[in-house]
C-alpha cells in the first residue's frame, strides 16, 4: 500500500467523494461512504460482506491506519483535511473516509435461517439514527438479519453507517416492497411476528418464540393497525406516566427478551 498525495479538491479520483451532504440521500451508483476511524476498521476486517473502492485519508491519521490498509487491493489517497473538506462540502474533522462497494443484495427469503431464527422488519422508519441505532442492536443480541420495507430509510447512508458503529456493514439485510410483503414471508418461512403495543402482554412473561420477527415502525404512527392485527402483541412494562420508548431503545429490550439464551450461547 502506498498512499498517493492529493492536493486538488477537483481530481477525478476523488469524484466519488464530491458533495457527500448531497449525494448521500439520493445514492451513488452502487457506492457508499464510510466515515470515521471505528467504520474503516470493520470495512476493512472482513467480517464486512462490502469490497472498498478506495480510501481517503488525512496525513495525521495515516500511521494508526498502516497496519489495517497494509493488504488492501484499493487506492488509498492522502489529502489534507482542507482538501477533504472542500472535496466533501463540509469540515471532515475525523480525517477518515472511504468509499464502498454495495454489489448485489440477498433475497430477503434467503437470510432466514432453517433452525432457530431471530429477524428485525423494520417499517416506516425514516431516521437515520434510529436505523444505525437498530443495527447496532441486532448485532448486539444476536439477530439474524435486517428486512426493510422500501419507505425505511438506506442503512448504508454514512450517518446510518456512524451510528450503526459499522454493524450496518456486517448485520445481513434486505428490502421487501412493503410491510405486507414481510408478514408474507412469516407465513412462508414459520417466523411469528412480534409487535410492540402498550396494549400486548407483558414481554416479561412471553414464552420463548424458537422463530420470531420483531417489527419495528416509525415513531408516533407506529405500525399500521392492520399489521399489528395480524401480529402478536407485546409490550414494555414502564413506570406510571410515561408509555412509550425511542424505536431504537424500545427494539433493543425486546431483541433481548426474544433472544434468549443465543447471546451468552454464543
Amino acid at each position: 500500500m502506498t498512499p498517493i498525495p492529493i492536493d486538488d479538491p477537483a481530481d477525478p479520483r476523488l469524484a466519488a467523494y464530491t458533495r457527500m451532504r448531497e449525494r448521500d440521500l439520493v445514492g451513488r451508483e452502487g457506492r457508499f461512504i464510510a466515515e470515521g476511524e471505528v467504520v474503516l476498521r470493520v470495512l476493512l476486517s472482513g467480517s464486512a460482506r462490502f469490497r472498498v473502492e478506495s480510501v481517503l485519508v488525512s496525513p495525521e491519521r495515516l500511521p494508526g491506519l498502516e497496519r489495517a490498509l497494509a493488504h488492501l487491493d484499493a487506492p488509498v489517497y492522502l489529502a489534507s483535511k482542507a482538501v477533504m473538506g472542500a472535496v466533501a462540502g463540509f469540515p471532515i474533522h475525523r480525517g477518515v473516509l472511504a468509499v464502498g462497494l454495495r454489489g448485489p443484495e440477498p433475497a430477503p427469503d434467503a437470510l432466514v435461517p432453517a433452525g432457530p431464527a431471530l429477524l428485525l422488519g423494520l417499517v416506516g422508519l425514516a431516521n437515520h439514527d434510529n436505523v444505525g441505532g437498530i443495527f447496532r442492536n441486532a448485532a448486539a443480541f444476536g439477530a439474524d438479519a435486517v428486512l426493510l420495507d422500501s419507505e425505511t430509510c438506506d442503512p448504508l447512508y454514512r450517518k446510518a453507517i456512524r451510528v450503526s458503529a459499522g454493524t450496518s456493514l456486517t448485520v445481513p439485510f434486505a428490502r421487501v416492497p412493503t410491510g405486507d410483503e414481510l408478514l408474507a414471508l412469516c407465513e412462508r418461512c414459520a417466523l411469528t411476528p412480534v409487535a410492540l403495543s402498550p396494549r400486548g402482554e407483558d414481554i416479561t412473561t412471553l414464552p420463548p418464540l424458537p422463530r420470531a420477527l420483531l417489527l419495528l415502525g416509525t415513531e408516533g404512527p407506529g405500525l399500521p393497525e392492520a399489521m399489528m392485527a395480524r401480529a402478536r402483541r407485546v409490550a414494555i412494562p414502564m413506570a406510571p406516566g410515561v408509555d412509550s420508548l425511542n424505536v431504537a431503545v424500545a427494539g433493543a429490550v425486546a431483541l433481548h427478551r426474544l433472544g434468549g439464551g443465543r447471546v451468552a450461547a454464543g
